[in-house]
């Protein structure tokens, strides 16, 4: 009769293990979305305040596709386009129409370049990046009620895999740390690849470059040690 007992206790004992390891998550926050990605002086939506939802009061919503679009051009590096499209989905949270029309958009760049026979890997990878920022944004607003972590953004899973479409870039483009770095993210939701992407991304990383210090943000934001970087 102590079997039944032990087995209800090792039952519960996973279960309370698994409500922790969902509440520490939830705490953490989605990596797409929860820290800012240092981006120097380079220019992105208006920002103000180290918290990630510091959006500037007075902000016209209504240009935020055109801004974004505008700031998402040829010459933006990597890490700042990461950092330009979560701060359009922290600005769309509260307005699920201009959220999709934003996404719209990326998607509809990315296939015209596909159908053009151009291998346009940012713009893959810009419609790829921000749908799985969108996943993220939705299942941490079904994860918990606080306001704190709404948002208005629907369930993405009927779109396109956005990782999928940033590995297809990284395809494009070649050695990429970059790149690299971003489909790490997202990997560390769950997916194949994650070690492998963040050894990419360290192995392509000069120390003190804007990569290398948003990598050392990414590692002390999860108690890892530093990683080793090639020098300059």
């Amino acid at each position: 009769m102590n079997i039944p007992k032990i087995v209800t206790w090792n039952g519960a004992v996973a279960l309370f293990a698994a409500v922790l390891l969902l509440h520490s998550h939830v705490m953490a926050g989605p990596p797409l979305l929860c820290e800012e990605f240092e981006i120097g002086s380079a220019k992105s939506l208006p920002w103000q305040g180290p918290d990630w939802t510091a959006v500037r009061p007075g902000y016209d919503v209504s240009r935020l596709i055109d801004d974004t679009l505008a700031l998402l051009n040829a010459e933006t590096p990597v890490i700042v386009r990461m950092e330009t499209l979560r701060r359009a989905t922290v600005y769309a949270r509260k307005d699920p129409k201009l959220a999709a029309a934003l996404l719209s958009r990326l998607k509809a760049r990315a296939h015209e370049a596909e159908a053009r026979g151009e291998r346009n890997a940012l713009a893959l990878f810009d419609a790829g990046y921000l749908i799985e920022t969108y996943r993220q944004a939705h299942a941490i607003s079904i994860a918990t009620r606080e306001e704190y972590w709404k948002f208005s953004q629907d369930d993405p899973g009927k779109d396109p895999d956005g990782y999928g479409l940033v590995l297809k870039a990284i395809q494009y483009r070649g050695k990429d740390a970059e790149m690299e770095f971003a489909a790490a993210l997202i990997a560390a939701e769950g997916k194949r690849g994650y070690e492998e992407h963040l050894r990419r991304a360290v192995a392509g990383a000069r120390d003190g470059s804007l990569l290398a210090r948003n990598l050392e943000r990414h590692f002390a934001h999860r108690g890892k040690g530093r990683p080793v970087f090639a020098s300059k």
